[in-house]
């Protein structure tokens, strides 16, 4: 079973791979060409080169029943992000998303996130430049999906980083989102210890760099609060808010039958004690947030498909009044 990679395992101790950073500011590319391949009759997935990247990225889209390319007729949207080691096919194989949307007038748009991009622009000694994965998911990829009817009306997922990014995006960019949702992700990267552990994570799959994506911990703080959710918790005020985690990484009532347990699995530890941070946090401003701060469960998605179904309701509700 492939597990969402958000953490890797320093000897004993599990650190949280988490990055970011701060747009630097890019001009509007032309939209680009995309090829379409049809999996099924309301699937499609979509590959075009984004300039806000700089490479090839994928895109896989439900199709409300009955779509069509009819001009002018828009449906919502969940945009729904991966974790790290992931590509932008594991929502649609890994949890029950499609069947939960099926019923609905909405579109379910499943991008590319990148292994290592953690949902920001990049940093990059503070000169900007690419990879602009959130000008991809904030601008670039928006402007495509308007070709297939993606209205404004939107709501926000992610598991594990793609969890931080949703949050990070609709704190970021108030109203693009009504809803945001984040299952088992790290909410409060700046935490006491957390940027430490996050560069040399990040140093052992990009070596210097991993200094590229939030810059260097203590000359770059301040670039590293700018993507942190517990730090840019008053930005999203009056959005919908779903957060859960675990709290000890140890085997659930989800784990499933004959899984070994890994000592990665730890890293829920961190991303509990980062929630109940940032769900704090929320309180603190007095916005509302339904929470699921759990006991045992792993960093893995039949967690997330878990925490996915009790949100729905929510995220159909947002889209829908």
């Amino acid at each position: 079973m492939k597990h969402l990679a958000l953490v890797a395992l320093s000897s004993v101790l599990a650190s949280v791979a988490i990055l970011g950073a701060t747009r630097a500011g890019a001009a509007a590319a032309e939209i680009p060409a995309v090829t379409e391949t049809w999996l099924n009759s309301r699937t499609l997935d979509l590959s075009f080169r984004s300039a806000e990247v700089n490479e090839k990225v994928g895109v896989r889209v439900l199709l409300p029943q009955g779509w069509s390319r009819t001009p002018g007729r828009t449906w919502p949207v969940v945009y729904a992000f991966h974790g790290g080691n992931e590509t932008y096919t594991g929502w649609s194989t890994k949890t029950d998303i499609l069947k939960l949307a099926a019923p609905h007038d909405l579109m379910v748009v499943m991008p590319s996130g990148g292994s290592n991009g953690s949902y920001a622009d990049w940093w990059n000694d503070g000169k900007g430049g690419t990879p602009r994965w959130e000008s991809f998911h904030t601008r670039e990829l928006p402007e495509i999906m308007a070709r297939y009817g993606a209205g404004d009306r939107r709501a926000v997922i992610g598991a594990s980083s793609g969890g931080q990014g949703a949050m990070v995006y609709a704190a970021r960019h108030p109203g693009m989102y009504r809803h945001a949702a984040s299952f088992s992700s790290p909410t409060h990267i700046t935490m006491d210890g957390m940027r430490a552990g996050i560069t040399f994570i990040n140093m052992l799959g990009l070596g210097a760099d991993a200094f590229r994506i939030y810059g260097r911990p203590g000359r770059d703080d301040a670039n590293w609060r700018a993507h942190d959710p517990y730090h840019l918790a008053a930005g999203l005020r009056g959005t919908g808010l779903y957060v859960s985690s675990g709290t000890t990484g140890l085997n659930g009532p989800h784990t499933p039958p004959g899984s070994i347990w890994r000592l990665t699995q730890l890293s829920e530890v961190l991303v509990g004690r980062m929630n109940k941070a940032f769900v704090a946090r929320l309180n603190e401003l007095g916005i509302p947030v339904t929470s699921h701060i759990y006991g045992h469960g792993w960093h893995a998605w039949p967690e997330v498909n878990a925490e996915l179904k009790n949100a729905w309701p929510l995220i159909l509700r947002s889209l829908t009044t």
